[in-house]
């Protein structure tokens, strides 16, 4: 059996099963949460093999019946009818570490049947990010961190971070099973697997993507656009599909947690839904299969680098965001004249903001900090901090308030 590498919510999926009857983990599909979860628990259901879903699907009441608590009822929503004997379960007897749950969909567990208020627990399970491969998981979540620490709560990265590095760690992959292939043809392999059982079999299974190449080339369309804010039409011009269908894949890859939609930030909340979202994969090493890429081809590409580079950002700050004790939400910012745009920007529950702006530099400047200088003006005392993140070698101050971060320095977990 491989080592088991710690992940990000260890600590908290412990203190929910400590304190709640039942915990529900959801994240893309082989991102690892059996293999997490399966650690903590007594017995197992695993709902993705077909006697045991059929054993479940008869009598679900039965099924559970006799288990050694915790029970992992491993991918729930393949028999939505164990919910029912989850909630009847935990209605006669409310001990806490009873169920743990997992899930490959952020599906509503009300469209089941099952009110989850007060009854259920949900964390949210990415793939693979930097501080679970190079830093410390166990540390205090980031977010939190900047906010009652500032910058002084990173650290420098070690010296082989370069330009070159990061591009790798983009298109490595965050998912164990890739991680762990011996090859990269192999590693590629298992990839382009992934996302041929995306549209071949995960879509169609869900009733909506009847026609997998156009299911397929809609989410190339939407690789080719990430770290963007496209328009729709944009997008599903680029498949030969209508807004129709173009609107039933979106939902179905949000749900499935292989994109992701970071909505616009504004001062008045009432404006962000007019506003186009901004459009990712969910792991940036999704680019390689999908646009058929390597470290070579997007070193050549400036806007391919940009993208590949916005994306492994993203998707620490995503993680990290999830994790978040005081509460953290991701959004972009762009104004009506389009004149200032930040990349990301982190806002807090009490209203305090972190800004993101991500270059593909090695030596970046004030200049290139500029959108955050003039976010600081309009946002006075809110702005908890601006990072300039960077691929050069160490941090270094900019302005009062404002940093320039080197990317590994987002996981790194001591001085270099």
């Amino acid at each position: 059996m491989s080592r088991y590498v710690p992940r990000l919510i260890d600590q908290e999926l412990q203190d929910v099963i400590a304190t709640h009857p039942a915990v529900l983990v959801v994240g893309p599909r082989a991102c690892g949460k059996t293999t997490t979860t399966r650690r903590l628990c007594r017995s197992m259901l695993r709902l993705d093999v077909p006697a045991q879903a059929a054993v479940v699907r008869a009598d679900p009441d039965v099924a559970l019946r006799g288990l050694d608590e915790p029970i992992l009822i491993d991918e729930w929503q393949l028999v939505p009818e164990v919910l029912g004997a989850v909630k009847r379960a935990v209605d006669d007897d409310p001990r806490p570490g009873r169920f743990v749950l997992t899930g490959s969909s952020q599906a509503d567990l009300t469209a089941s049947g099952w009110p989850a208020t007060g009854r259920i627990v949900r964390l949210t399970m990415y793939p693979l990010v930097g501080r679970e491969r190079h830093g410390d998981p166990t540390a205090p979540p980031l977010i939190d961190r900047i906010v009652a620490e500032g910058v002084t709560s990173l650290a420098n990265p070690a010296p082989e971070w370069d330009l070159a590095s990061y591009v790798d760690e983009a298109l490595t992959s965050g998912w164990p099973e890739a991680l762990n292939a011996p090859t990269g043809r192999s590693r590629d392999r298992w990839l382009t697997g992934y996302v041929d059982h995306l549209a071949t079999r995960e879509a169609p299974a869900l009733g909506v993507a009847r026609d997998p190449l156009r299911m397929r080339r809609y989410l190339q369309a939407i690789a080719a656009n990430t770290a963007g804010v496209p328009t729709h039409k944009l997008l599903y011009d680029a498949a030969g599909i209508n807004r129709e269908t173009a609107a039933a894949y979106d939902n179905l890859l949000d749900t499935l947690m292989i994109t992701s939609r970071v909505p616009a930030w504004a001062g008045n909340r009432t404006l962000r839904a007019t506003r186009l979202p901004k459009r990712y994969v969910i792991d940036p090493g999704l680019l390689g299969p999908l646009l058929r890429i390597d470290q070579r081809r997007a070193l050549r590409d400036g806007d391919l680098l940009g993208r590949a580079i916005d994306t492994l950002v993203a998707a620490q700050l995503r993680a990290e965001c999830a994790l978040s004790v005081i509460g953290a939400d991701l959004y972009h910012f762009r104004d009506p004249a389009g004149r200032h745009e930040v990349d990301l920007l982190v806002e807090t529950r009490d209203g305090q903001l972190v800004a993101i702006e991500i270059k593909a530099s090695a030596a970046p400047s004030l200049n290139d900090a500029r959108h955050l200088v003039w976010l600081q003006e309009q946002t006075e005392t809110r702005l908890a901090a601006g990072l300039l993140i960077h691929t050069g070698p160490r941090m270094f101050q900019l302005t009062d308030r404002i940093t320039a971060v080197p990317i590994a320095s987002l996981w790194a977990s001591a001085e270099t």
